[in-house]
């Protein structure tokens, strides 16, 4: 797995480093160890358009220790690796450089426990039905909520959409995800009606992006504007479970798989180099529905 080294991130790095050398008295193959982690870790949230420690949010770690088992990693070295992100983020916090860990609550290198967050159908549709669309932005938020669900896609690839990428002809969208590569997705009725309703609110902004989503002021919404949207909305809806992009995301691949999708399909719509990947969900799928026959078949 071959990721550009951090610029930006690169003091907080450095500082890190110094410290735990100081600090921590560990040794030099460890240090060392530690330093290829992180300056990896780091690269890749700088890739996905994180310049500050609080640019990266818990679904991006997420992304990354999937990449990190697509690549092979073995079970002991991701374990190594989260220790390393977990101790940098501690440290992040307690020198006020952010204001919080993405890193709290996640275990490895068990991922499953971490990917089977989804939604109910029923919570689905109160989540789609938050919006206001005689607020300011709830045209558009409608739309993010709708294209998140519709897609499944992750959170940098919904903000950094070009307008330019959505086909109304072929009801589809155009996504550049992870390393560089290119997918089509297809677009249902409703999500293609969500996007044009807030085409015809976008054409009024003083436009200064090319992005699909802008802010009230005509600029590429950030990563974080995204997420507190989808956060907002979830409250507003009053679902007690923590609901982010990665969740939305998480439900699109379990309700497809649910209703029959085929597997290689699902995999091809989310973006993921291994297979071995999208058969998590599917794991989630058949826990689902042997629940169901406990609860509901009468010889269960």
């Amino acid at each position: 797995m071959e990721t550009p080294l951090p610029e930006k991130l690169n003091p907080c790095l450095d500082d890190f480093l110094n410290s735990i050398l100081f600090e921590a008295g560990l040794a030099d193959a460890t240090l060392s160890a530690y330093a290829a982690d992180l300056r990896r870790y780091l690269g890749f949230m700088e890739a996905g358009g994180a310049s500050q420690p609080d640019d990266i949010l818990p679904e991006d770690l997420l992304d990354y220790l999937c990449v990190l088992q697509e690549s092979g990693l073995s079970a002991r070295s991701i374990t190594r690796n989260m220790s390393s992100i977990r101790r940098l983020h501690a440290w992040l916090l307690a020198q006020g450089h952010a204001t919080r860990d993405p890193s709290h609550g996640f275990e490895s290198p068990r991922l499953r426990r971490h990917l089977p967050s989804y939604l109910t159908r029923e919570e689905v549709d109160k989540l789609l039905a938050a919006p206001d669309p005689r607020e300011e932005n709830g045209i558009r938020d409608a739309a993010i909520l709708e294209l998140f669900y519709s897609c499944g896609l992750r959170i940098s690839e919904l903000a950094k959409l070009p307008l330019h990428h959505v086909n109304a002809e072929e009801s589809s969208v155009r996504v550049r995800g992870k390393g560089n590569k290119e997918r089509m997705i297809p677009l249902g009725r409703r999500a293609m009606e969500q996007i044009g309703a807030w085409l015809k609110v976008r054409s009024t902004l003083e436009i200064r992006s090319n992005s699909l989503f802008l802010s009230a002021k005509g600029k590429t919404l950030s990563r974080t504007a995204v997420w507190l949207v989808v956060k907002k909305m979830a409250a507003r809806a009053g679902i007690q479970k923590n609901v982010t992009p990665h969740t939305l995301r998480h439900s699109f691949a379990t309700h497809l798989l649910d209703h029959g999708a085929d597997l290689r399909s699902v995999q091809e719509m989310l973006g993921h180099a291994d297979i071995s990947t999208t058969q998590i969900y599917t794991h989630v799928s058949v826990e689902r529905r042997s629940k169901s026959h406990a609860d509901f078949h009468p010889r269960a």
